[in-house]
């Protein structure tokens, strides 16, 4: 029996009106892409070999153009650098210029308030008027489709500085301001994020499936036409707030990624890069208070105070005045302070950490009041004991602002009481020094049974620990500083 005989009615009918044709390149598609996406083994030469993403492979002469994304690198510079030879023979009227400038800040916003706040991360909700403008104004930017650069940036919170950040800033300067998009990024390593609500905003559909027609009539076409209708300035129009305009918003918003994660402050968090600077705001209306933003995403506002710049901030208030945007999120005052105060705690901690404290109590050996007595005969040794804590002054008595006579007078005795006042009450500074001559506690010594007593109630104790593992100790709460008692001191 002929094969052709073996068949089905159905499988001759499939053969014959294609169908079978086409499920079979279906089934070839989804492995070539599932061999594409895996990185799977290819055949080279009869060897078997692992498939590199070509951001894998070195530049060469033979493969440079490879790396090269040409759809955005044509758009965000290739495009612009022909606009700037068309400079000198095109005018400037003052018209055009304002135009480019006011269309400039309006396609800034729609990426600042739109795409990144609202869109992102959600932090106000806004009318449908005000969703359609931030949305076309947005597409002028010529940023890529809500959805595609909201997706892009919840990559990036959600794995900042790390190989599935999309323009991790590790990577260095020009990478995350320009180069991740200018070069083919491997899409294995992408980290992946939650954007169902964008998904199911018909409006953000709306877009990202028509996107190149909303790109080209806002960022080109529409500029044009005002020029162009309003004075008469077709050229300027499109060059100037066409062209030349995009390329500004564009390295405007780039910054973002870059110049924010660079230079300046963290006092928030100094755990990752994003870093608060006036200059920054300025180069991106308000997103340049960045340590801020990473650390309460979800707050409408980048700058706190009112003389920081942050035009995106105000132009979001002033919508919600109007009526067109509502829900404007707010972190709790209580909740930045702690940060605030975690992060400058953290400063000072590392800063008092460097610095000589004496040796920790609770590390000194115990010796016995007989022991302190005969070291100080036997050996000649200058010790002084003072709230238990036995202080070796040797070396010190020749520098003692007060006179050799006073200091000496208290070696191989109990100096308490002198040092806190009896003859005179010494400055914090002298408690800080005495610190550092340390050599042992007394058995029993007043001090560090106040000390033991206070470790066991978990009561507030006066040694608190750094995050270097050293002992600090706060102003005026010294292991040989008394409680006031009301005694004034007498000048030594």
């Amino acid at each position: 029996m002929s094969a052709l005989e073996q068949l089905s009615v159905e499988e001759v009918e499939a053969i014959a009106t294609g169908k079978a044709s086409r499920d079979q390149t279906n089934i070839n598609r989804k492995k070539n892409a599932s061999t594409a996406n895996t990185g799977a083994f290819v055949s080279a030469g009869g060897v078997e070999k692992k498939k590199v993403h070509i951001s894998e492979q070195p530049f060469t002469w033979s493969n440079w153009y490879l790396h090269i994304n040409w759809i955005n690198t044509t758009l965000i510079f290739i495009y612009p650098m022909i606009g700037f030879c068309f400079v000198p023979f095109v005018h400037l009227s003052l018209k055009t210029f304002i135009w480019s400038f006011i269309y400039y800040f309006m396609t800034g916003l729609g990426i600042t308030a739109g795409y990144h706040r609202m869109w992102s991360h959600r932090a106000y909700s806004a009318r449908l008027p005000l969703q359609i403008f931030l949305l076309l104004v947005g597409s002028g930017a010529g940023e890529g489709s809500v959805k595609w650069w909201s997706n892009g940036h919840r990559t990036h919170h959600r794995f900042t500085d790390t190989e599935k950040d999309p323009y991790d800033a590790r990577r260095g300067f020009m990478f995350s301001h320009m180069g991740w998009m200018m070069f083919h990024q491997n899409p294995q390593l992408k980290g992946r994020t939650d954007i169902s609500d964008l998904i199911a905003d018909p409006l953000v559909r709306f877009q990202h499936k028509h996107y190149l027609y909303f790109l080209f009539a806002m960022a080109y076409v529409f500029p044009t036409l005002v020029a162009g209708f309003g004075w008469g300035d077709w050229t300027g129009g499109l060059l100037y707030a066409g062209v030349l305009r995009l390329f500004v918003v564009h390295q405007s918003t780039f910054c973002v990624n870059s110049l924010a994660h660079w230079i300046g402050e963290q006092p928030f968090d100094d755990r990752r890069t994003p870093r608060d600077h006036a200059i920054t705001a300025f180069a991106t209306l308000g997103e340049g208070y960045h340590n801020f933003h990473h650390e309460f995403p979800s707050d409408y506002r980048n700058a706190l105070k009112w003389y920081q710049y942050d035009p995106t901030k105000m132009f979001i208030w002033t919508m919600k005045q109007l009526g067109l945007a509502y829900n404007l999120q707010k972190f709790s005052q209580n909740a930045i302070e702690q940060g605030l105060v975690q992060q400058k705690q953290k400063k000072l901690d590392k800063w008092r950490a460097r610095l000589n404290w004496g040796v920790p109590i609770e590390q000194l050996p115990v010796i016995e009041f007989d022991d302190f007595k005969q070291q100080t005969k036997e050996q000649g040794k200058c010790l002084v004991l003072i709230s238990g804590i036995v202080h070796d002054i040797t070396d010190f008595i020749e520098h003692h602002p007060g006179g050799k006579a006073l200091i000496k007078s208290a070696i191989g005795k109990d100096g308490t009481a002198v040092f806190n006042g009896g003859v005179y009450n010494h400055s914090n500074a002298a408690h800080n020094l005495l610190a550092t001559m340390r050599v042992a506690v007394i058995r029993g010594g007043c001090e560090v049974e106040v000390w033991k007593k206070a470790q066991s109630e978990k009561k507030d104790v006066n040694i608190i620990q750094s995050t270097s593992g050293d002992k600090i100790v706060r102003a005026g709460e010294q292991a040989t500083r008394l409680a006031e008692t009301g005694v004034s001191g007498r000048a030594a």
